[in-house]
Parts: structure tokens; C-alpha cells; sequence
């Protein structure tokens, strides 16, 4: 199983959390927003795409699970 990170614009508030847990996925622009990769999360990587959700202090980053033939 695979998950695709997401970033709620709307709630993110530039903490950086997200790319300093996850930045085979996620980077940060000049503001401090970040830039998600879209390609889903595989293997070793999708535990360290739940910890960023986790981390995130106002919770903007969301994991969809994908199923199926990816």
C-alpha cells in the first residue's frame, strides 16, 4: 500500500515540520510553505509520511491511501 501527501493550503502555517520529517517528498518555498512532491509514498518512506502528519502542529498535512495498481 502506497499513501499521497497532501498539504491543506488553508490551515498550513509555514512551521516546516513536514519537509524536516519528510524531504525525499517535501520541500520548503521561499516563504517557508511547503512544495509536495505528488508521487505516492512507498515502502520505508510511508512511516516518515505519517510522522509528518503527525508533526504538523496545526495538522495540514493529510495522507490518502492508494490502493490497487498504482
Amino acid at each position: 500500500m502506497a499513501v499521497r501527501v497532501r498539504v491543506n493550503p488553508i490551515a498550513c502555517e509555514a512551521h516546516g515540520m513536514c519537509a524536516e520529517v519528510l524531504p525525499e517528498r517535501i520541500t520548503l518555498d521561499e516563504w517557508g510553505y511547503p512544495i509536495v512532491d505528488e508521487r505516492p509514498v512507498d515502502g520505508e518512506l510511508v512511516e516518515h509520511a505519517r510522522l509528518a502528519a503527525k508533526s504538523c502542529p496545526v495538522l495540514a498535512v493529510l495522507l490518502e491511501e492508494q490502493r490497487g495498481p498504482r
